[in-house]
């Protein structure tokens, strides 16, 4: 058995692959953020009853990297690594409590939208692109402008909620007013504004939406495209210790309650997903302007008895990311090999023609951007605290922590990651072969943020 077992996959059919030949355009950049959204998505297929129809219709027109994985089952240090290019054993943020700017590794490097920067581009946002923006103070001079929508992003701009559930931190409810009263709704609208109007400059322009991260407030309208009874919470797995938040929901009997939340919150993000896009498609700049929708981490909702994340599991790591560049020779391709959500910067790099920075860790995706039946052996990795690390590839999860314990899961007879087999004495050599993607170094962790 190896590693190499169908390792490289795409579900598309083969196609003539090449991009024109010659220097890309400077184009603009289109950098669209989503909060906690697992492969609750139609084009992903996680959960066949939520509706996505603005995605699903982006991915139409996109590479759709199937196996995305996060560098980090956290807001902050998912973020951080996309917005850097490197993975958190190498900057030493860890947690959301550890602040970017605070990392020695970080010093000297400049984020992706300070690159743009430096490089001619006109650098715009809104939203949540960093962790606990609509801050980014520390990323202030990476911005020509950051727009700053009044009111709290955690709620409706009136706060108007019918019947909320509180739950600990799992809070949800439908709200009486209409998308107009999401923060969410004006963040799109600040972007939009943007897109209407023709440049002499390129520009990246970064639009970053709450929802669907916890709490779960959004309009009625969206709760009510799913009934009570069809929102069902995944088959549990069995977990020795169980978070105090996670059993409450259960205990209280809330499960499907909170799972038709998500899933209205997902539908309401991905109507204003569908507000920018049809902005950008009616607007000057539609034919140029690449596209990259992407979330930082994923939720669990029940699986392995969490209703977070902070696991190095398949739905803690696994993402959204698919890319629509002007002149693709692909639409609605797929690709199946896993990646890093740290490749996005470099990617970036790749699309617009820009001189890429040293030090990043991530491989460009965009050989898969001319033919998605690329092949590559470099395998996702994903980090949840020091020292502990997943190495994902084709076939296999293989997890180790900083305590010495493992897990290996055959991902082609064992999706579900039920069954441990680490301690098979014929995976040793397994084992061996996927340890060798571990990270080496283990940076200190950033000194926390003061209360």
């Amino acid at each position: 058995m190896t590693t190499t077992r169908r390792a490289f996959q795409s579900l598309l059919p083969f196609a003539p692959a090449a991009f024109a030949r010659g220097s890309p355009p400077r184009r603009n950049v289109l950098f669209l953020a989503l909060d906690g959204l697992n492969d609750w998505v139609g084009c992903l297929g996680g959960q066949p009853r939520v509706l996505t129809p603005n995605i699903d219709r982006l991915s139409r027109r996109s590479v759709l990297f199937a196996s995305a994985h996060c560098a980090a089952p956290l807001g902050n240090p998912s973020r951080t690594a996309l917005m850097f290019g490197r993975r958190p054993s190498s900057t030493g943020v860890y947690l959301n409590s550890h602040p970017y700017s605070g990392s020695r590794a970080l010093a000297e490097a400049a984020s992706l939208n300070q690159h743009f920067k430096d490089n001619g581009y006109l650098t715009l946002g809104c939203g949540k692109i960093y962790h606990g923006t609509p801050g980014v103070s520390a990323d202030r001079q990476g911005w020509d402008d950051y727009g700053q929508p009044q009111g709290d992003f955690t709620l409706p701009a009136a706060k108007s909620l019918a019947a909320p559930a509180p739950q600990g931190q799992f809070v949800w409810g439908p709200t009486q007013g209409g998308d107009e009263e999401m923060n969410d709704y004006h963040v799109t609208e600040w972007v939009n504004a943007h897109l209407r109007k023709r440049r002499g400059q390129p520009m990246f322009l970064a639009c970053g939406l709450f929802r669907p991260r916890l709490p779960w407030y959004v309009p009625k309208k969206y709760f009510d495209r799913y009934r009570p009874d069809s929102a069902r919470p995944p088959v549990a797995k069995s977990r020795t210790e169980v978070a105090d938040e996670d059993e409450r929901v259960r205990n209280n009997g809330a499960s499907k309650d909170g799972v038709r939340a998500y899933m209205a919150a997902i539908s309401f993000a991905d109507a204003m997903v569908g507000r920018v896009l049809r902005a950008l498609e009616t607007g000057p700049n539609a034919h140029s302007t690449s596209v990259v929708l992407w979330g930082d981490h994923g939720w669990h909702l029940d699986d392995d008895l969490t209703w977070s994340r902070f696991m190095l599991r398949e739905r803690s790591t696994r993402n959204l990311l698919m890319i629509a560049a002007p002149g693709m020779p692909y639409l609605q391709a797929r690709v199946g090999f896993p990646v890093s959500m740290i490749d996005v910067y470099p990617t970036l790099m790749d699309i617009t023609g820009v001189r890429p920075p040293g030090g990043l860790e991530g491989m460009s995706l965009y050989p898969f951007l001319k033919n998605p039946l690329t092949q590559r052996t470099q395998p996702a990795i994903t980090t949840c605290g020091r020292g502990n690390h997943a190495v994902r590839t084709g076939e296999w999860r293989y997890i180790r922590y900083s305590d010495g314990g493992e897990e290996l899961y055959d991902l082609e007879e064992d999706r579900a990651e039920r069954h441990n087999v680490a301690a098979w004495p014929p995976m040793a050599e397994i084992k061996t072969e996927l340890a060798r993607w571990l990270p080496t170094h283990n940076e200190p962790d950033v000194p926390k943020r003061s209360a």
